[in-house]
């Protein structure tokens, strides 16, 4: 996506963005990201309930909404480096973009493979 982008800006293509695009964005970050919050709350405080497996689906909540600061941080620097026109900064951040994804998903499987109580 980011590869994406820079060639765009590289090839100055222009395309106007839709009126409700930005309260689109912001709507959906900051509700997805209160979402992950009350999740990883939610989990911390009835792992001691109901064990490890919940500790560790909290765990991913935490990487998801660590997902959403850092998406907002790279939107920052976007604009930091589409105003300096330096977008270095931008793909140094970007390279790592999905690490929290990853890791989120690392700890929701631990937490499918530490249930262990079938009903």
């Amino acid at each position: 996506m980011l590869i994406l982008l820079a060639f765009l800006i590289q090839q100055d293509v222009r395309a106007t963005q839709p009126s409700y695009f930005f309260w689109v964005a912001i709507a959906s970050l900051v509700t997805g990201g209160v979402g992950w919050l009350i999740a990883a709350v939610l989990g911390f405080a009835r792992a001691r309930a109901f064990g490890a497996s919940t500790r560790w689906f909290s765990f991913a909540a935490v990487c998801l909404l660590l997902y959403h600061v850092q998406f907002v941080l790279l939107g920052f620097l976007t604009y930091l480096g589409a105003q300096q026109n330096n977008f270095d900064l931008v793909l140094d951040f970007g390279a790592f973009f999905n690490v929290f994804v990853v890791l989120g998903a690392v700890c929701a499987i631990m937490g499918f493979v530490r249930l262990t109580n079938p009903r």
